[in-house]
């Protein structure tokens, strides 16, 4: 049976390691935010000059003035940084 969207974010999120900076693009890839196990350091990045996206925000979380690239609601983690 073919993988579904959430199960490929969260494959692609297995990927990564401590430390890492990676650059989120449009579609699938915002996804991947909701899957970083708790505790990780990694600095995700988006187009929109964001560095330090967290997972998409529940109801109580939603700052409209955070977007990602898709223009998708997100949050913004501890240390993160507009540019």
């Amino acid at each position: 049976m073919p993988w579904n969207r959430e199960e490929m974010a969260a494959r692609a999120a297995q990927e990564l390691r401590d430390g890492f900076y990676v650059n989120l693009g449009i579609g699938l890839p915002t996804l991947v935010a909701n899957y970083i196990p708790q505790g990780m350091d990694v600095m995700l990045q988006s187009e929109n000059g964001l560095m330090g996206i967290g997972p998409f925000p529940l109801e109580a979380e939603v700052d409209a003035d955070l977007i990602n690239a898709g223009k998708q609601l997100v949050t913004a983690l501890p240390g993160s940084s507009y540019f």
